[in-house]
């Protein structure tokens, strides 16, 4: 059986954070570390009251488009965005968001449960006390990549 160790080196001769996975092979567990180390790394830029933010993408419970804008939603805020839907979702597609509906983007690993409904869509609850629909036509790919 394989171990898994975790090791930290500080000093103060590091100006950058360095961050490498010696394994035999990415597998299943691996996997998921680099997908949460890369959401944790990568920023997208949200605007509230004329003012531009990076967000951590981590931060991001889900991204919503509405009349033709992308509001950006973290736990406590809102943003908006520059991009349409398809562009962020290009932009985050290796890491754990996925499109549940025409118009949404949900952070997976902000779900904390997920409910069959009875037309064939799932409604995931949120961290936030928050639930979401997923739509029919994304279900199955849903069920892929959050159920196993």
């Amino acid at each position: 059986m394989i171990k898994i160790r975790l090791k930290v080196n500080e000093s103060n001769d590091f100006t950058d954070i360095e961050i490498i996975i010696n394994c035999p092979e990415e597998d299943e567990r691996v996997s998921p570390l680099v997908q949460q180390i890369n959401q944790m790394m990568h920023s997208i830029y949200g605007k509230k009251d004329g003012v531009t933010y990076p967000l951590v993408s981590d931060q991001l419970l889900y991204m919503e488009s509405v009349n033709d804008t992308v509001f950006l939603y973290t736990d406590d805020d809102v943003f908006e965005s520059g991009k349409k839907l398809y562009e962020l979702e290009e932009q985050l597609k290796e890491m754990r968001f996925m499109r549940i509906s025409k118009n949404f983007i949900v952070n997976i690993a902000k779900i904390e449960s997920v409910k069959a409904l009875l037309n064939g869509r799932f409604e995931a609850y949120l961290i936030n006390g928050e639930k979401v629909i997923i739509n029919r036509h994304y279900v199955k790919s849903f069920r892929k990549h959050f159920l196993g």
